[in-house]
């Protein structure tokens, strides 16, 4: 801290308890001055030497017959008139961030100038705050914080605007000038003799001064804010740090701190002119988090709905960075919901509306199974799949609230795209939930509500699930087992495609090789061969028929494994038939090219080996 000596005699000033202040001296006092309720027993001579206004008010109680002079309402009151009267008697003074404003005010007032006296108290002070504390970063902070008592004097001699220049132009000065406090303090994980030329090499970062201005009260915070976009060297990052750091410093942790009235209004205020402050690109800058704190305070604190609205607009275009819980925003009277349902609509809704782009790329998404699955997608916005899963982890969690209605629900979850949902997983739970929570719905507003989910998009496990829950409609319960069986038959058919390639490629693959090797002994070993494949015939005859069996067999034993319900269905639907419809399904899998080779190498056994009886 920079500091200032004025003066070389020593300090003669006593005090007799709190109300009285005399000089030491072999001359008795022939002026008393009453600064408030401070008296100060004084000589003359010296005063009327450096202030004009003192000796116009010695001279108008000369007057009235009076030794006395009231003096009420003192710019820093009796400890800047200490300061003053030291001052002109000679005596040592030293002046720092901490008093400096309140001297140069006490002088101003009692017209300690120039005129009277060179190199007097107002050139002294003015001379210390141009060299030494407008030139000091922290210096410039503390002297703004002692100005607010002081007004309208530090206003009036532009203390306050010189202080929030020197402070705003410190802002944007080269991080790498700056000599930064926290840099040394940072734990070093090299050797001792490597720690000096870390410090060295130390950067700063960009937003190092956003916690020194968070002690300013809000009005100078907003005045050196507001300064510091106008020189416009600040990028929106490090203004939305800036913030968010103020609003950590006074913005309480719980909304239950925000019950008592006055601490209600200050807090309305605070969040008012922090909203005003925020960054003019509002996608950009301050974190969603922070904007969501800002709203929850300016919900409860009863900010004005425009203010409001701006800030579900910016936490709208960065949705993809928040969680569930940042979004379980209490909701406030007359509503009944625990939590405010329709706030979230509308953040969801400015959400897809600054997402709506005319051109799109494709995006695949690989779904449980290994089906591969395209969508277009607005460029540069793959946070969609994101958002679409926030939103489902949201609806299971207001699901469990018995005062939310069916239409809110269902509206909040239609609003996500198909492409931000690719897996209905997340939305069936949800809506698992909110069946348990209610289970007073009707037959229509029970199909309504599962109107959201497509059963399609199910992943096994849940379909499964979905499968055996008695809450569902009957008719989706129906659909889920449809779309697995359809699911299982088509699994079963690939598997039979892929086995026969893999046959026919072994087939190639052997004959090629021994092609030439079996030439010459084609004649020796003819009967052989015919007997071979007689027998080989037989073998893959029995061997298609029991694979046929076992295929009837699995999917028998398949549906059995389903549950009590669902059998009963199937049981309803095909009249009583599951072994012979399963059998017929799992034959409909296998590759129609497979049983027409078995067919016909069937046949052909048979009749080689009738000939071979006979002969």
């Amino acid at each position: 801290m920079k500091f200032m000596k004025l003066g070389s005699k020593p300090d003669a000033f006593q005090a007799e308890g709190k109300s009285i202040r005399y000089v030491s001296s072999e001359l008795a006092t022939d002026v008393t001055i009453n600064v408030g309720e401070v008296k100060f027993y004084l000589h003359k001579f010296p005063l009327l030497s450096k202030s004009i206004r003192l000796q116009k008010l010695l001279a108008q109680a000369t007057e009235e017959n009076s030794d006395e002079i009231n003096i009420d309402e003192f710019p820093g009151g009796y400890k800047a008139f200490e300061i003053c009267a030291k001052f002109c008697y000679g005596m040592t003074v030293t002046l720092n961030a901490y008093n400096v404003v309140a001297a140069r005010c006490a002088a101003e007032y009692l017209e300690m100038t120039e005129d009277v006296d060179r190199g007097n108290l107002v050139f002294k002070v003015e001379v210390f705050l141009n060299s030494s504390i407008f030139r000091s970063w922290k210096d410039s902070i503390i002297v703004l914080q002692t100005t607010k008592s002081l007004l309208p004097w530090s206003e009036d001699l532009k203390i306050v605007g010189r202080c929030i220049d020197s402070i705003a132009s410190r802002t944007s000065v080269d991080p790498a000038s700056v000599t930064w406090s926290y840099t040394y303090n940072r734990k070093s994980n090299v050797a001792n003799n490597e720690i000096v030329a870390e410090r060295n090499q130390a950067v700063v970062p960009k937003d190092w001064w956003v916690e020194d201005i968070c002690e300013l009260e809000i009005d100078m915070y907003k005045r050196v804010i507001l300064a510091v976009k106008s020189k416009g060297r600040i990028d929106g990052f490090v203004m939305g740090e800036a913030l968010k750091c103020y609003a950590v410093r006074w913005l309480p942790e719980s909304l239950n701190d925000l019950a008592c009235e006055a601490s209600n209004s200050w807090h309305k205020y605070l969040v008012q002119t922090l909203i005003h402050l925020l960054p003019d690109n509002k996608t950009s800058g301050c974190s969603c988090s922070f904007l969501l704190k800002l709203l929850k305070v300016a919900i409860f604190a009863g900010v004005d709905d425009t203010l409001r609205e701006d800030l579900v607009e910016r936490v709208g275009g960065k949705l993809h960075e928040v969680s569930v819980k940042d979004l379980l925003i209490p909701a406030q009277s007359p509503k009944t919901t625990r939590y405010d349902v329709e706030l979230v609509q509308s953040i969801v809704n400015h959400f897809l509306t600054m997402n709506e782009k005319h051109c799109c790329q494709e995006l695949s998404i690989q779904k449980n199974g290994g089906e591969v699955e395209s969508f277009l997608f607005p460029p540069g916005h793959r946070s969609l799949l994101y958002v679409g899963q926030l939103i489902d982890g949201y609806l299971a969690e207001i699901a469990h609230d018995v005062n939310v209605d069916l239409d809110s629900f269902v509206e909040l979850s239609r609003s996500i795209p198909e492409p931000a949902r690719p897996i209905h997983d997340g939305v069936y739970k949800a809506i698992d939930i909110y069946l348990k929570e209610h289970p007073g719905l009707s037959k229509d507003e029970r199909k309504k509500l599962c109107g959201v989910m497509d059963v399609k998009k199910l992943t096994p496990d849940a379909s499964m699930h979905a499968a055996q829950n008695e809450r569902l409609p009957l008719r989706l319960v129906v659909q889920v087992l449809f779309f697995e069986q359809v699911r299982a038959a088509a699994a079963v058919a690939a598997a039979a495609n892929a086995r026969s390639t893999l046959n026919n490629d072994n087939s190639n693959y052997t004959s090629n090789t021994n092609e030439e090797g079996c030439k010459g002994l084609e004649k020796q070993t003819s009967l052989k061969v015919k007997v071979t494949t007689a027998d080989g015939g037989e073998k893959q005859r029995n061997g298609s028929h029991v694979m046929k069996k076992n295929a009837s067999k699995n999917s028998k034993s398949g549906l059995q494994l389903l549950p009590s319900r669902s059998r009963r269905i199937f049981d309803k639907l095909w009249g009583g038939n599951v072994e012979s419809k399963s059998s017929v399904t799992s034959g409909s899998s296998e590759s129609p090219s497979s049983i027409a080779v078995g067919e016909i190498k069937s046949s052909g056994s048979s009749s080689r080996r009738r000939r071979h009886s006979i002969s």
